[in-house]
């Protein structure tokens, strides 16, 4: 768990200081296309630098935000409060901010760049129709995310990679508007624009999804085990699992950038064929399994 901890710790700011690159390195090659000279590669590490930290501090409201997640006071829902308090004195982490996403779906995920700054999501289906240690099972998973600092890592991902989409689509659309170049040369340049445009657009999706993948599966399993050790009934998460793997309701508030944080595929059958195909998640037959295997 240590070992894990100090790689998402690692891994984060490794993902931070690409992001800069790239970005930087975007705004030289703009400038250097265009006769706006160095100024728009101070401007690009800055714009980097900015988003990086907008990410680092607030790519949890963000996640929290597109998902309509809605935080829960102790009295709305004493119940939940008191799972998760229990389990937080257990686990020796301080209280998360918890969240109820109105969705019939089973399903959660935790948020946040560190434990003191936490935030847990649980759908109202998951509160709903899972039983109490199966509930207490998922709440330990998502715990787990949160004090093996997962959370940093998958939270940053969101803001991070989205903005390489928004800039894709703005050096493909920037043809369009032209530069302060002569006619001919305006031409070309919005030619080479285009195309760079339309190289990131078609890779920026493929790179989110390696890096989810690359942050995701490895996880999921150790989230599972420490969530089992931290409720010492690994057959309550088991049987959370198994109810998810049987549930065809899709998290309505959920997109391809989010998947990743929930607990299980947030789509299920909901005809999002690509996200479905490349699951950030591993099968959750092999993770009921391991979790069955602990007893045995």
């Amino acid at each position: 768990m240590y070992n894990q901890i100090d790689s998402n710790k690692r891994r984060t700011w490794f993902l931070i200081i690409i992001f800069i690159l790239v970005i930087t390195a975007l705004g030289w090659l703009f400038g250097y296309l265009t006769d706006y000279g160095p100024g728009v590669v101070v401007f690009a590490i800055i714009f980097s630098v900015v988003m990086a930290l907008f990410g680092y501090y607030n790519g949890d409201k963000v996640a929290l935000w597109s998902t309509n997640a809605k935080i829960v006071k102790h009295e709305e829902n004493p119940y939940v409060y008191h799972l998760v308090e229990n389990l937080c004195l257990t686990a020796g982490l301080p209280l998360p901010r918890i969240y109820l996403i109105d969705s019939p779906a089973i399903n959660a995920f935790a948020t946040g760049r560190d434990p003191k700054h936490g935030s847990l999501a649980l759908t109202t289906g998951a509160v709903k129709r899972l039983e109490n240690e199966e509930l207490e099972g998922v709440i330990a998973h998502e715990l787990s995310h949160i004090k093996n600092y997962d959370i940093r890592l998958m939270t940053i991902v969101i803001v991070l990679v989205g903005i390489v989409s928004i800039l894709a689509n703005w050096f493909f659309r920037f043809r369009f508007f032209g530069g302060r170049s002569n006619s001919r040369e305006n031409n070309q340049l919005g030619a080479i624009l285009m195309i760079v445009g339309v190289i990131l657009i078609i890779l920026s999706p493929i790179i989110a999804q390696l890096i989810q993948l690359a942050v995701s599966r490895r996880r999921e399993f150790l989230a599972d085990a420490s969530g089992a050790l931290l409720t010492r009934y690994p057959e309550g998460l088991a049987r959370a699992l198994e109810k998810i793997k049987n549930d065809d309701a899709a998290v309505s508030g959920a997109s391809t950038a989010t998947a990743h944080l929930f607990i299980a595929n947030p789509f299920k059958n909901s005809g999002k064929l690509m996200a479905n195909l490349f699951s950030t998640h591993p099968p959750l037959d092999e993770r009921i399994n391991k979790l069955r295997a602990v007893n045995n």
